[in-house]
């Protein structure tokens, strides 16, 4: 038995592309009996001190964390740190510098959708982003649901911003050994997320999970907000096969955003060994 009894992983505040400041991703969290809480804003750290502040004297443990964007055979790979040290300048520099491509990709962004016809999309992104460093696809699709061009924002990422659709432009982020070496060079644990959602094959998932392992990484996302019953139990197995510790994540970016909310992910299979257990 480990100490904590509902840990989720893997969630945004507004601080990156989620609806919620840290204080309430908190609130909410502790509202749905979260005890364990990670806070993982892209390429972002700047909200956990307030997270931090948050929690103190609640029930609720707040692990810093971030999600670090690398690019891995033409696919966007999301490595999320759990434990992180937030304050170690190295991570801190590193994840600047990742900050600072996105102002380009952003204007790209916008250039495509308004030949499908998106009208003020770089406009539209800027004002429903908090953070002015982090314009990310999340903003985009939000601007088109609120243009009524679109039903909700998953319908947006299939009709224009996944790999291969009309709004998507590629973008060279950090490589993969890089982001688990800033992770664990700041003290956390290197946990590859949602690994579901990426379209490689078979072997190049394996080929993936190799340069991972090789760097350091300890972790993938068994259970995650978006993955079905069957991609659960996929990714057991690729735990158990690869002696890799298993995580439990919503992702959560706002009410009514995602299909979990915080909090209320399944539970893992009882043979698996949890990342939390690093942190008891």
């Amino acid at each position: 038995m480990t100490a904590f009894e509902n840990p989720d992983l893997h969630c945004h505040s507004i601080r990156s592309d989620g609806h919620l400041t840290p204080t309430e991703l908190v609130a909410r969290a502790l509202a749905n009996g979260v005890d364990l809480l990670a806070l993982t804003d892209h390429d972002e750290i700047d909200g956990i001190d307030e997270a931090l502040a948050a929690a103190r004297g609640s029930p609720l443990r707040l692990l810093p964390g971030v999600e670090v964007s690398t690019s891995f055979g033409g696919e966007t790979i999301h490595i999320v740190g759990l434990g992180i040290d937030h304050r170690h300048r190295p991570l801190a520099e590193a994840l600047a510098v990742l900050r600072a491509g996105r102002a380009g990709r952003a204007a790209r962004i916008a250039d495509e959708l308004a030949r499908c016809g998106v009208p003020d999309a770089l406009a539209g992104a800027r004002r429903l982003a908090r953070n002015p460093e982090l314009v990310s696809r999340a903003h985009f699709a939000r601007h088109i649901v609120a243009c009524g061009l679109m039903p909700d924002v998953r319908t947006v990422f299939d009709h224009y911003l996944a790999t291969g659709k009309p709004g998507f432009v590629p973008h060279r982020w950090a490589e993969v050994d890089e982001a688990v070496g800033w992770i664990t060079a700041a003290g956390g644990v290197a946990v590859l997320a949602h690994p579901a959602r990426y379209r490689l094959s078979g072997s190049q998932l394996d080929t993936l999970l190799d340069c991972f392992q090789a760097a350091g990484g300890e972790g993938v996302e068994v259970v995650g907000g978006a993955h079905t019953e069957e991609e659960m139990r996929r990714f057991a197995r690729v735990a158990r096969r690869r002696g890799l510790l298993a995580s439990r994540a919503s992702d959560f970016h706002g009410v009514g955003e995602g299909p979990v909310d915080l909090g209320c992910c399944n539970p893992l299979p009882q043979d698996l060994v949890p990342v939390w257990s690093r942190f008891c």
